[in-house]
């Protein structure tokens, strides 16, 4: 009854998790916090663990040769991403001044949309991407912080610890990596577990947002949330498809805007005091705009990847003759034709055995 509700619900692994942790954590935010395991395992304290769990896991599944799919992927996401915060933000700032139009500011857009947030990147790739989308994670951990956000705003050399998030966020995807390429039983072992891990992520992820965040942050804060979805996201929709050749559910996973964003206006405000003054509404703006995109994305996410396709959902599903690129496209091509390639491989092997059995039977001398 549970699993059929969840899998009616548009990335229901996720999402449901993840509102379940939000409403807990929105009224009855004590519940999480008694301590010892339960805190540990559901409370947003946990997440980070988890979240090193599925990147290992994930890892066992990748091979070395897949690293250049890997960057290219991963690159054109976090690039573009950074280029539409930073291309806005220097746009209004321009035209409008440090105060900005409709109630949002420079400091507000290029904190929102440069920044994501990795753990609904790493759910919905999880869900219908593959182990290259899995692994592009850790080259977006770039984004997922300040360092970004101040380069756009010319503070670069103030934020170097990114760089070392970078490194974190690798060693279990390279550990992973490693004990899968040694090991194909590891692999067989560990590989399937991510699903599994999808639930716990999203509650960890709901358990650190506060629904009165969007109450305080108002209409702006709502509409900061659309221009992050919709206008970033189509901006990197398009790099995604056309540069990447991708069906571009990966562009609206990145589509969001991470929690740790919520400190950044006052990180910068703190390099710059000129930005003191729209540094607390840009904070509040943000925050809700955290809520909104961790609510909204996953759902706009799952209906692109059943319309225009992805790994996981067969063509022809839910009734819809998906195009990629003015070409059909075949989300499960490149699956059934390394299925394919096996099933011949082990054909071949199966006939070399029975031709050697057959000769030792047969004996030296006989006809």
């Amino acid at each position: 009854m549970i699993m059929r509700f969840i899998k009616r619900v548009p990335a229901g692994m996720m999402v449901v998790p993840l509102l379940l942790g939000c409403l807990i954590n929105t009224f009855f935010p004590q519940a999480l916090q008694i301590g010892g395991i339960t805190t540990a395992t559901f409370s947003s304290a946990g997440s980070s663990c988890i979240l090193g769990i599925l990147l290992f896991c994930m890892g066992t599944n990748l091979q070395v040769k897949e690293m250049p799919a890997v960057l290219k992927r991963g690159g054109i996401l976090l690039v573009s991403k950074f280029a539409i915060g930073a291309i806005l933000g220097i746009l209004v700032g321009t035209i409008f001044g440090p105060a900005g139009v409709l109630g949002l500011t420079p400091l507000a857009i290029i904190c929102a949309v440069t920044n994501s947030n990795g753990s609904i990147y790493f759910a919905i790739c999880q869900e219908y991407g593959d182990d290259k989308d899995q692994a592009a994670f850790a080259l977006l951990a770039l984004n997922d912080g300040p360092f970004l956000t101040m380069v756009a705003l010319g503070f670069s050399g103030l934020a170097n610890i990114p760089f070392m998030n970078l490194v974190a966020a690798l060693i279990p995807i390279a550990l992973g990596m490693l004990v899968g390429n040694l090991d194909h039983e590891c692999q067989k072992l560990f590989g399937p577990l991510g699903n599994a891990v999808i639930p716990f992520v999203g509650f960890a992820l709901g358990a650190g947002i506060n629904l009165q965040s969007v109450i305080a942050g108002g209409l702006s804060g709502v509409l900061l949330a659309f221009v992050v979805i919709f206008v970033g996201g189509l901006f990197i929709l398009f790099f995604d498809r056309i540069v990447g050749k991708r069906p571009g559910y990966a562009a609206w996973a990145v589509a969001t805007t991470a929690g740790n964003a919520v400190a950044v206006p006052a990180a910068v405000a703190s390099a710059d005091v000129a930005l003191e003054g729209v540094a607390t509404i840009a904070t509040v703006q943000v925050a809700a705009c955290t809520v909104v995109t961790a609510i909204v994305v996953p759902l706009l996410a799952s209906w692109w990847a059943k319309r225009y396709g992805c790994l996981r959902i067969p063509q022809g599903t839910h009734g819809v003759d998906k195009m990629y690129l003015g070409h059909p496209y075949n989300p499960e091509a490149e699956v059934a034709a390394e299925l394919i390639a096996e099933a011949e491989e082990e054909k071949a092997e199966e006939e070399a055995a029975a031709v050697a059995a057959a000769s030792v039977e047969k004996g030296p001398g006989k006809d």
